[in-house]
This record gives structure tokens, sequence and C-alpha cells, in this order.
């Protein structure tokens, strides 16, 4: 049986290019394993991050629903007593003169329950514009791990496709949605004032 060398040549050049090709792929499936990876793990931290926000946004609005509450019940409570005071005065005045100084005093008495009633509502007022400030606050912070976990979901499906098709160029495709995912979720963490409040609008 005779050898022939250019055969032997094309053999060995297809077999050098397969392992070539077999190497890119392995080193691609490498770089997309660890890329999952690691996003999963970022993903897993800053849900831990987020739902405690969303603990906090709860309470917040608890809170706030809490303080007007009561802010209208002092308020009933200061307009009773504005009424009660304003009898007594129309009241007082055709009143025998010995009976005038108890008169004064429960003027005085409710007088003093209504202004008592404004200052606490006032005080419950602030308490509730607080509260829905710190709702707010924390609202910022929950759309930003919102969009970066869109964002790296994105990046984990197109991850996967990269895996399946072999395609190079498809991983630093990849790579955008990355980015941005990661500087949001960071923006979360580090309380970076990163809101792309057009695209969270469009998205809400």
């Amino acid at each position: 049986m005779d050898i022939d060398p250019l055969e032997t040549v094309e053999q060995l050049t297809e077999q050098q290019e397969e392992a070539k090709q077999n190497k890119a792929s392995n080193q691609l499936n490498i770089w997309v394993a660890i890329t999952v990876a690691l996003l999963a793990t970022f993903m897993g931290i800053c849900k831990v991050k987020d739902d405690n926000i969303v603990q906090a946004m709860q309470q917040s609005q608890a809170n706030k629903i809490d303080h007007w509450a009561f802010y209208q019940a002092r308020n009933m409570r200061e307009e009773l007593a504005k009424s009660t005071e304003l009898q007594l005065r129309l009241a007082s005045k055709n009143v025998p003169a010995d009976q005038k100084a108890e008169y004064q005093a429960a003027i005085d008495s409710y007088t003093k329950l209504a202004k008592e009633q404004h200052d606490k509502k006032e005080e419950l007022k602030k308490q509730a514009e607080q509260d829905q400030v710190d709702y707010d606050n924390a609202n910022y912070k929950d759309d930003q791990f919102d969009l970066s976990d869109a964002l790296l979901a994105i990046a984990i499906s197109l991850l996967a496709v990269t895996a399946l098709t072999k395609q190079r160029w498809l991983y630093f495709v990849t790579l955008v949605p990355t980015g941005f995912g990661v500087l949001m979720g960071l923006a979360g963490l580090m309380g970076w004032h990163i809101h792309p409040t057009a695209l969270v609008a469009l998205l809400s």
C-alpha cells in the first residue's frame, strides 16, 4: 500500500485545525462558565440587599399610613376642643359673675388641649412626610437593583446562546448588558446616584 505524502500532510493539517478549534471552543466555554458563576454570585448578593430594601419600603409605607391615621385623629380632637372652647366662651357671656371663673378655667383647659393636639398633629405630619422620603429613597435603590437584575438576566441568556453557538463575538456582545448590570448593582450596593429615570419609567 502506497502512502501519499500530500494526503498525509492534509490529514495532519485537518487534525491540527480541528485541535485548534476544539481548544478555542473549550476556552470559550471556560470563559462563559466563569462569567455565569460570577454573575450568579453577584446577583445573589444584590438579591439579599434588594429584599431588605423591599422590607424597609413596606415598613415605611405602613408607618406612613399609621402616622396619617393618627394625624386625622389628632385633627378631629383639636377641632372638637376648639368647638367646645368656642361654645364655652359664648356661654360665659350670659352666666352670673360668680360662675365666670369656672367657665374661664374650662375655656383655658380646652385651649390648652387644642394646642396640645395641634402640636402633636404637626409632629405626626412631619413623621408621615419623613416616611414618604424614606420610601422614595428606598424605592430609588430598588429601581437600581431591578434594572441590574434584568440586565444580568439578559446577559446570562446571551451567554447560554454563546455556549451553544460557539460564537466568540457573541461573548463580547454579552459584556455590554453585563457591564451595565454590574454597574447598576454596584450603584445600589454603594449608594451611587446612577438612575436612568427614563428607562425606569418605561419599565414601570
